[in-house]
């Protein structure tokens, strides 16, 4: 259950170094720029941070959506700030709007949502699912 401390309007923020980890390989060492999956997992991570302090125990949240235009260049050693805002919360799904800036420029703009989730229960549909998986295989 979302916490009523969670309202809309409820912002976030973290900082990422864009890390030769974070950068994409195949332009070759000149282009070492920051790479869209690890900017999406930033943006997940920063998102999920700031929830779950507004979640109970026992409960996490999982990515359901992710709507992002990477519309710049953010090069290796530079950091990110990367800013989140709650735009909806429907039951247990909260909006975020995401955007990212690199110091020279917003790189990014979108919206991300996650879905609170009791972790003994998903546990549980996981477990079942898999042993469905492991069944068909034999």
């Amino acid at each position: 259950m979302i916490k009523d401390s969670l309202k809309v309007g409820a912002t976030h923020s973290s900082a990422v170094e864009v890390s030769r980890e974070r950068t994409i390989s195949f332009l070759g060492e000149n282009l070492r720029i920051y790479a869209t999956p690890h900017l999406i997992n930033d943006l997940e991570q920063t998102c999920l941070d700031f929830l779950l302090a507004h979640v109970e125990v026992g409960e996490n949240s999982v990515g359901t959506h992710v709507n992002v235009a990477h519309m710049g260049a953010t090069l290796m050693g530079m950091s990110v700030k990367i800013e989140v805002k709650v735009v909806s919360i429907e039951g247990r799904a909260v909006k975020f709007e995401v955007t990212a800036y690199d110091g020279v420029e917003q790189v990014c703009s979108g919206d991300h949502t996650r879905f609170v989730v009791n972790v003994d229960k998903l546990r549980l549909r996981v477990a079942d699912k898999a042993a469905r998986v492991h069944a068909k295989q034999e």
